[in-house]
């Protein structure tokens, strides 16, 4: 018998003697009732356990062909797998893959031959676990753990049908090297892409300021006239600045209309100043354009701006003169071509006299006195 149906038995027992008691109490009744409820109590307790006991079968199902037994729990092994290689998106960089491997073995058929089953469930979820890691960037290290995790996390069978395989604790990082130079190479390329940012900035605004602004002595003006909306007469008085940022923007002359506007150097002084008689003559004037090219009528051009700088008129009766000091400080200082130009424009020749008494083509100044 069971315990169950011993504590059923005793229950009803309990039960029964409580309530015989109640009323053997409240009815008073004699002594001799006593232990005929007693007698009563006993009876109905054995007759409970006799109802309440299963009857045994004839044949006990132990021994029956197919006996109805609980069946056995499956059988998983596992192995834990270290530091494994697995490929990236990006080659040379390899994760480090760790996990717990579990696997179940299968019934296969008697012919079969013998598996090590540990080694083909590792290299089932070895397979599982590349095929994800392959197609993931390096820098993603955390993102591709949880992807493993997931791809990992059921029983799956492997190729050969003969275990089926999972992976559970999945560990994957990044080697602490490969994380630096990724981190540089990442620096780098943010680095590079501001630079580039900001040469694309930069030659949209020369582009700007070149092919629109200053294309021209009129679209300069414009320009300045749009941020000086109420600056009219300032923009008058500076066409002649606009017009040579223009010009020189296009590497061009000034235009001609726009001439008479560009400012002239003032004129220096000729003579020395208070500083004593043996001050120099000349200062170096700022802002007198580029240098003089050489030949053609670019010379001649420049040649006439200098007259016009040191305050020459064309019938001044010192021109020639200037001239042959002017001649004498080109051969003095070597300079051969710009000395033909001045002797082919104001018909010099080297061994004429200037009227101080200097040789023209002597590297003497004019000041210096013959021994």
């Amino acid at each position: 018998m069971s315990s169950g149906h011993k504590t059923m038995t005793l229950f009803v027992t309990v039960i029964l003697g409580l309530i015989l008691v109640i009323v053997g109490l409240c009815s008073d009744w004699p002594l001799w009732a006593w232990p005929t409820a007693a007698a009563l109590l006993l009876v109905t307790g054995a007759v409970t356990h006799r109802v309440l006991t299963p009857r045994r079968e004839a044949f006990p199902r132990e021994l029956t062909p197919e006996p109805d037994l609980p069946l056995p729990e499956p059988l998983r092994q596992e192995q834990r797998i270290t530091h494994v290689a697995l490929p990236s998106a990006v080659s040379d960089y390899d994760f480090s893959f760790s996990a717990t491997v579990r696997w179940l073995l299968l019934d296969a058929p008697g012919d079969a031959p013998y598996v090590n089953p540990a080694g083909l469930a590792v290299d089932a979820v070895l397979r599982r676990a590349r095929a994800v890691t392959v197609e993931q960037p390096p820098t993603q290290c955390a993102l591709v753990q949880h992807q493993l995790e997931g791809a990992l996390a059921t029983m799956r069978t492997d190729p050969g049908g003969r275990v089926m395989a999972m992976a559970l604790d999945v560990s994957l990082n990044l080697p602490e090297p490969d994380r630096e130079r990724l981190s540089k190479l990442s620096n780098v390329r943010k680095d590079e892409d501001v630079w580039e940012h900001e040469r694309r900035y930069e030659r949209s605004k020369r582009a700007y300021l070149g092919e629109d602004v200053l294309k021209d002595t009129g679209s300069a003006v414009v320009w300045w006239l749009s941020r000086n909306e109420e600056k009219v007469e300032g923009a008058v008085d500076r066409i002649g600045l606009l017009a040579q940022l223009s010009a020189a923007a296009n590497n061009e002359r000034v235009a001609q209309p726009f001439d008479h506007l560009v400012t002239v150097p003032r004129e220096t002084p000729a003579h020395g100043t208070a500083d004593g008689p043996g001050a120099r003559a000349w200062q170096e004037p700022s802002g007198l354009g580029p240098p003089i090219s050489g030949t053609g009528a670019d010379v001649d051009g420049s040649l006439d701006s200098l007259l016009t700088w040191f305050g020459f008129a064309a019938d001044d009766p010192d021109v020639h003169l200037f001239a042959q000091r002017l001649l004498t400080l080109a051969v003095a200082h070597g300079k051969s071509g710009a000395a033909d130009e001045i002797k082919h424009r104001f018909g010099l020749h080297e061994g004429e006299r200037t009227a101080d008494g200097a040789d023209g083509g002597s590297p003497s100044g004019p000041d210096e006195s013959p021994a």
